[in-house]
């Protein structure tokens, strides 16, 4: 057993789905890379998400009250990489949707615009916290709609192996380990049924 450096011990639990958070304000938009979303509740569905205060996107969040969490694939490592690499701060006559060339569809329980070519997708309305927020940069939020990509979500369940499987490995999704390194959802294994 080897010791762990603590400024690295959140590296051995952060290999959960990569994301992308879209938010929208006042004609304002922005799309950024997220490592740290978890679920948090079933019922109403419930999510966390960790916004740096320093961020654009917290900045369009905490004035919509809502955002979007988008689940990239395989297929768009790359752009993930360049989104999570810049900020739309930075941007101050245009957004990273129009410098990337971004195909968006709009939400239809918020007003925010959602990734073309991800596998998934939860609008998410703030539940204020403030003291969270402020402390932690934790927002907590309700999913108010979600939707997947039925070639690989369906039932309730996520499924990568078919008959066209190139295609599918591509619609994996992707979890960021550091420095640009990333692993891609693999082989499903099932449990054995208790006596």
């Amino acid at each position: 057993m080897n010791s762990v450096n603590l400024k690295n011990a959140y590296r051995l639990l952060n290999h959960g789905p990569t994301t992308l958070i879209t938010s929208a304000h006042n004609g304002k938009r922005n799309i950024m890379a997220a490592a740290w979303a978890c679920a948090l509740d079933f019922d109403p569905p419930k999510v966390t998400v960790v916004i740096d205060k320093n961020t654009y996107t917290r900045e369009l969040i905490e004035a919509s009250g809502t955002f979007a969490i988008n689940l990239p694939c395989v297929a768009q490592i790359d752009l993930v990489q360049k989104l999570g690499n810049s900020s739309g701060g930075d941007l101050p006559d245009t957004d990273k949707f129009a410098v990337h060339n971004l195909t968006t569809f709009d939400a239809q329980q918020i007003t925010v615009p959602l990734l073309e070519g991800c596998v998934a997708w939860l609008e998410c309305k703030i539940i204020p916290e403030p003291h969270n927020q402020n402390t932690y940069d934790l927002f907590i939020a309700e999913v108010v709609s979600a939707y997947a990509d039925e070639r690989v979500f369906s039932n309730g369940r996520w499924h990568f192996e078919g008959d066209d499987q190139e295609t599918l490995d591509k619609l994996r999704t992707i979890h960021h380990v550091a420095g640009g390194a990333f692993f891609a959802t693999g082989q499903a294994i099932q449990a054995g049924q208790p006596d």
